[in-house]
């Protein structure tokens, strides 16, 4: 190899290892969505994970909220550089560049721990009441169209009444994320409320790759995961779900 052709190869190496110039990255969120987002204040779990992810080389992250069903044709009509979340859609066509995974929603069933329910497979809702967060019977329709059809689900979009109606009786499962279940069990607590001891039921297999932020920038997408892995490194990461969600 001659020396010219040493000094392009190098060359191309130090530009694929160089970050992006630091810039304003627009992401388009869904609405409230506590403990992971919080509009109001910019504020959250979601927003601060992938807030510093992004500032530790030198981005700043510019939120954008939306319904969650026009997150994706926001990233699709250039609206956002880019978006928390694909929805399920494949946006690679759409030039995505896909991160790794920042935070996770893992949905489970809850009960409380006095009833001494299993829940393992679907037949096992059967004369069950299931309260849910909207869309969840579209998602799992394979474990809740039956109950639908009996009549003994609903949805409720205040996920703190969730944790409330459980625990007065007035339904035997909520299906809900554990660590959403889990910051409106504190914030009725820090009421003085004492609510009764829960169990949650694991019922569809949890997968990371289902949930991962989404950027129109490859270089930008590449120092997002090097910030993330940092967060990581540091025990950062952990701190921020802490600041919400109290000791694990």
């Amino acid at each position: 190899m001659n020396l010219r052709s040493t000094f392009a190869l190098l060359a191309i190496g130090w530009q694929c290892a160089t970050p992006a110039p630091a810039a304003d990255v627009t992401m388009a969120f869904g609405e409230k969505i506590p403990p992971f987002c919080f509009p109001e204040s910019n504020s959250g779990i979601e927003l601060e994970v992938l807030g510093e992810a992004l500032a530790f080389r030198g981005h700043v992250l510019k939120p954008r909220y939306y319904s969650f069903a026009r997150i994706p044709f926001a990233f699709k009509g250039h609206e956002v550089d880019a978006a928390m979340t694909d929805l399920g859609q494949d946006l690679r066509p759409d030039g995505a560049y896909y991160g790794d995974p920042a935070v996770f929603y893992d949905n489970v069933f809850i009960s409380l721990k006095e009833r001494n329910l299993v829940i393992r497979k679907p037949e096992d809702l059967k004369g069950l009441t299931v309260i849910s967060f909207a869309g969840a019977a579209r998602r799992y329709p394979e474990w809740l169209s039956a109950v639908q059809a009996e009549g003994h689900y609903y949805e409720q979009n205040d996920q703190a009444l969730q944790v409330l109606t459980l625990d007065k009786g007035r339904y035997d499962l909520v299906l809900s994320d554990r660590n959403i279940f889990k910051y409106f069990t504190l914030q009725l607590r820090q009421t003085g409320y004492k609510p009764k001891a829960t169990t949650e039921h694991a019922f569809v297999r949890f997968n990371p790759l289902d949930y991962r932020p989404v950027f129109r920038d490859r270089k930008i997408r590449d120092d997002f995961n090097a910030g993330l892995k940092h967060l990581k490194e540091t025990g950062r990461f952990q701190a921020i779900y802490q600041k919400y969600l109290g000791e694990p």
